[in-house]
């Protein structure tokens, strides 16, 4: 079998993929523009994309192509109808991140409640050295027991966030942006209610034509004072053109892994906000551990195995 690699780089330089070399010839590219596409895979049997699209001309001109073995949970950059009709097998690895993202979901959290940007900067400006006190608390902040956590989207990692949030001593409550997941462990209430009852909210739900824009100028003002907002699903769901401008005007405080163009541009209205400390944000990486890469590379192997038994290639 020829494998192509397509987007080696989003998988980290440090992940081993040796196991991979079993099936086959490896040709690894470490990104592949739109452009570079079809001559990339051409001659390939399988190829393994994170994010490249593989659209139906790209398919139509790749005679060889019998498997497309997706390195992530979700489907979106591969034309699902055009490879059934060309007979062209799409595999996903759902599940590998659960933990990753949840985790990252409090790191953020917690960074923010405990106003970790502004105390880092006072030590490192020199502000605590000459300030002849043992102690800084110029920026009051609080803990998360007994406050009111609202879950945007409970799904698996919902769930686990939930789960964990519980064991702080939080009041966890939700919303369902699909309408129909109502009857669980925690009251739902509807977006506005949730928002304005939360201390924080957290949002784990796709971005869909129910979700896109969800969170806009109509409902950040609901937020309470001092709230956090965390997005740890789609960019997109929030309309960042409308929380820059809600966090020069409010104080909540919002921590972002997802943007909806990706790499942020500089130009982007949450790169000019006046109150930094307000807002965190990270490259999408909340998928990322180690952990969760390796458990992807394994389940990348998996699906190519189980993908050859069936067709007995």
């Amino acid at each position: 079998m020829k494998i192509i690699l397509l987007d080696t780089k989003t998988l980290g330089t440090d992940l081993d993929l040796s196991p991979l070399e079993k099936f086959g010839e490896i040709i690894k590219y470490e990104t592949t523009s739109k452009d570079e596409t079809l001559r990339h895979i051409q001659d390939a049997e399988i190829i393994i994309t994170n994010k490249v699209v593989i659209s139906k001309e790209v398919m139509q001109n790749s005679p060889n192509l019998k498997l497309i073995a997706i390195a992530a949970t979700g489907m979106n950059n591969v034309d699902l109808e055009a490879a059934k009709a060309l007979n062209i097998g799409v595999k996903n690895v759902a599940g590998y991140s659960t933990t990753s993202v949840v985790q990252h979901t409090f790191a953020m959290a917690f960074h923010l409640i405990a106003k970790l940007s502004y105390y880092n900067r006072t030590v490192k400006d020199g502000t605590w050295s000459k300030s002849n006190l043992f102690t800084d608390v110029s920026q009051p902040f609080n803990e998360i027991a007994g406050k009111s956590w609202g879950i945007i989207g409970l799904g698996t990692i919902g769930k686990e966030v939930a789960h964990i949030a519980q064991a702080f001593g939080v009041q966890v409550n939700y919303y369902s942006t699909s309408g129909r997941n109502k009857i669980n462990d925690y009251h739902h209430y509807e977006l506005e209610e949730l928002l304005k009852k939360s201390d924080i909210i957290s949002i784990h739900c796709p971005l869909n034509e129910k979700t896109e824009n969800l969170i806009n100028e109509s409902n950040l003002s609901l937020l309470k004072n001092n709230a956090i907002l965390l997005n740890l699903g789609r960019g997109g769901i929030i309309n960042e053109q409308d929380l820059a401008q809600a966090l020069d005007k409010q104080k909540f405080y919002t921590g972002l892994d997802v943007i909806t163009t990706e790499p942020i541009s500089t130009d982007n209205p949450l790169m000019h906000i006046k109150n930094r400390d307000q807002l965190l944000i990270t490259p999408h990486m909340a998928w990322a551990s180690v952990e969760a890469r390796e458990k992807l590379l394994v389940g990348i192997v998996n699906n190519i195995e189980i993908f050859l038994k069936e067709k007995r290639y």
